[in-house]
């Protein structure tokens, strides 16, 4: 299947016949048996690293490295803060193009890069401003990774569509506030998810069709304060809430891990990705992180996909597929013991992810507002103005007044961007009572 992307030639390829895979209705976002194919030259395949000083970023580099016969980075974008990290990493890389969000460092930028590169060397052209990493998505590559954290990798993500590039895509919040819009935008196969649990699903969706399969289940650690009470939850510091007993991550998805909206959000992007109802979706707590994620099937087999925790798995789907990456990430030693273990979610304790369920039914601006919210609430958290259960009280008290979206109507940028807004606002409004109650 021919076509153009932003004025690209492309083409689609099926990996498994004539009747292969999940294409028998309507194309999926994410979907194993399509392969979405710029065309490219031989050699490696040139890759923009969206968020590169940040934990997706930095074990991306580390797989590149280490790859350099298959791929080969052209980009890089990061925030800002850590200037020093980025110049190295430039460096090493031998990029054409880095891009920083905040202007302010670029005198900071240009002179860890002098420090980088040698006396006689050019240094990489550098792009500054909120819309840099928007700009370095539509470069040309082969591959845009958006290891961005939050809803401003909303527009890069657009971006690496519009100008037809394969999309791997661990920025979730942006297919979670701008759905519509991103499925408006990506061709069969474009999108390949690098999250662990969709890229787990990913994988074992390869094996049969879309009538084939019966529910997704998504697996959860736990984070944690697994097996605690909600009265338990009460007390429970920043510090606690920080301490993943299996991931190393960042402090926003982290918190979000021991809230369990992170699994919220997982579940709204497995239903976008995957075009399975919500009601066919669940969650299951398995606090060894071995397994990340299960297809049932029809016929009652059920397939897992399972590697020790190590993020270098998926990401290596995300920046290789269909071929697989050898030795991307440790695998299993099998003569060894080990337990598995698997939960029942607590919605009592834990009530994000059926709040999540709600609002990617309501769809329209509710994920936009939900996820907003909860990242006002988070940084709340974090400064000590909410308790830990306040996040979750205070999103969905935020989402309750945003009310029901309007049926019926386009999604547009502008309306994710309105709801936001608001969202933070109002958020930080409750928030601001909540604390002044306790003082």
């Amino acid at each position: 299947m021919r076509g153009t992307v932003g004025g690209h030639p492309v083409h689609v390829r099926t990996r498994c016949g004539n009747n292969g895979g999940m294409s028998d209705s309507p194309a999926l976002l994410a979907d194993p048996h399509l392969v979405f194919d710029p065309v490219a030259g031989d050699g490696p395949k040139d890759v923009v690293v969206l968020g590169s000083t940040g934990s997706i970023g930095t074990q991306a580099i580390d797989l590149v490295l280490r790859n350099p016969d298959r791929f080969r980075v052209t980009g890089l974008s990061a925030n800002g803060g850590r200037v020093g990290l980025l110049a190295e990493q430039a460096r090493r890389l031998r990029v054409r193009t880095v891009a920083v969000a905040r202007e302010d460092v670029v005198p900071a930028l240009r002179e860890a890069l002098s420090g980088e590169y040698g006396s006689a060397e050019p240094l990489p052209e550098i792009i500054a401003g909120p819309e840099a990493a928007t700009q370095l998505a539509a470069s040309d590559s082969h591959t845009v990774l958006n290891g961005i954290t939050g809803s401003i990798g909303l527009a890069p993500t657009l971006a690496a569509l519009e100008a037809g590039r394969t999309l791997a895509l661990a920025n979730k919040e942006s297919l979670i506030v701008g759905g519509p819009l991103v499925k408006a935008l990506a061709k069969p196969g474009q999108i390949i998810p690098v999250d662990s649990e969709h890229a787990a699903l990913f994988q074992c969706l390869a094996a049969g069709t879309r009538a084939d399969v019966r529910k997704l289940v998504v697996t959860a650690s736990g984070g944690p304060f697994r097996g605690r009470t909600k009265e338990q939850l009460a007390q429970v510091s920043v510090e606690e809430a920080l301490a993943h007993p299996t991931w190393a991550m960042g402090p926003v998805i982290t918190i979000n891990s021991a809230t369990l909206v992170n699994k919220g959000l997982e579940v709204i992007e497995a239903h976008l990705l995957y075009d399975i109802p919500f009601s066919r979706i669940e969650v299951v707590v398995h606090p060894q992180s071995y397994v990340h994620s299960m297809v049932e099937f029809t016929d009652g087999s059920t397939l897992a996909q399972a590697t020790p925790p190590d993020m270098r798995g998926p990401i290596a789907v995300g920046l290789g597929w269909p071929e697989r990456v050898p030795d991307a990430a440790p695998a299993f030693d099998w003569s060894k013991a080990s337990t598995w273990e698997f939960f029942p979610l607590d919605n009592e304790a834990f009530p994000s992810v059926n709040l999540a369920r709600h609002v990617g039914e309501l769809a329209g601006t509710a994920p936009a507002v939900f996820n907003a919210a909860n990242e006002e609430c988070v940084e709340a958290f974090r400064k000590g103005a909410l308790p830990f259960n306040g996040i979750m009280e205070t999103v969905t008290r935020v989402v309750e007044e945003h009310g029901t979206p309007h049926a019926g109507t386009s999604l547009t940028v502008a309306d994710v961007l309105e709801a936001e807004t608001w969202a933070r606002t109002r958020a930080r409004e409750l928030a601001a009572q909540t604390a002044e109650a306790r003082a």
